[in-house]
């Protein structure tokens, strides 16, 4: 009896400890459960543009994106640059003075941040993106013969990404992908289940609500969701 009794208290204190211990939230996901822990600390690097078809502009919008997504993900804590503002003539010496000065600050909140993000725009093809214009590519390809013999197939609105994560402080590449976004159409619920709410980045409002969107959408959260997933988890401290 009395052992019976032991055991019973044995397993009384076993169970009450498993029922203290807290799961850790998973850093592999972008959406879902909402993230609560530590951050990364990371500074986006400005978009290096090789589509055809993109822009500096449209670089810079989709960053914008980027770090407004991996803002409302609450998993990562962005720095951000300063972009240099526009000169005049009279103003040239004193820019020149200070440019050092400008350097060794961008260099510093670089150094602050763990993880570079490097970003590339690879692909960017918004033949479906329609509009009163023909945004982007004349009103696609199924617009002539061609579009008619070659039907709907073709006509998809597709993005892709190149993606780097290096570490600030040793320049070691820690991971690499390619990431793309597709769509011939803008149905569906691709943005359920991720977290906060953020517009289009300036040079794409044209493709609002548009397969172009659409695309630019799923490729963003991809970014995220791969970011969330390689980052490691040492990384994770503040």
């Amino acid at each position: 009896m009395k052992t019976r009794a032991l055991f019973c208290v044995v397993l009384s204190i076993m169970l009450a400890g498993c029922a203290t211990r807290q799961p850790k939230t998973r850093l592999d996901t972008a959406g879902g459960v909402p993230y609560v822990g530590p951050k990364a600390r990371l500074t986006v690097a400005d978009f290096e543009v090789k589509a055809a078809k993109a822009t500096i502009e449209i670089g810079s919008g989709l960053r914008e994106m980027l770090v407004t997504a991996l803002v409302n993900s609450s998993r990562f804590s962005v720095i951000e640059h300063q972009a240099p503002a526009a000169v005049t003539p009279a103003q040239e010496p004193a820019v020149a003075d200070t440019a050092q000065n400008n350097a060794a600050s961008v260099a510093r909140k670089a150094k602050a941040a763990d993880v570079i993000v490097a970003v590339t725009i690879t692909e960017f093809e918004p033949v479906a993106s329609g509009g009163s214009g023909g945004i982007g590519g004349g009103g696609g390809v199924n617009s002539g013969a061609l579009g008619g013999l070659l039907g709907v197939a073709l006509n998809k609105a597709h993005m892709a990404l190149d993606i780097r994560l290096i570490d600030a402080s040793t320049s070691e590449t820690l991971a690499a992908t390619h990431v793309q976004g597709q769509a011939s159409d803008v149905s569906g619920g691709f943005m359920a289940g991720f977290p906060g709410s953020w517009g289009l980045g300036k040079g794409l409002v044209g493709y609002a609500n548009t397969p172009m969107e659409k695309a630019i959408r799923i490729c963003i959260i991809e970014a995220v969701r791969y970011i969330s997933q390689v980052i490691p988890v040492g990384y994770y401290k503040y």
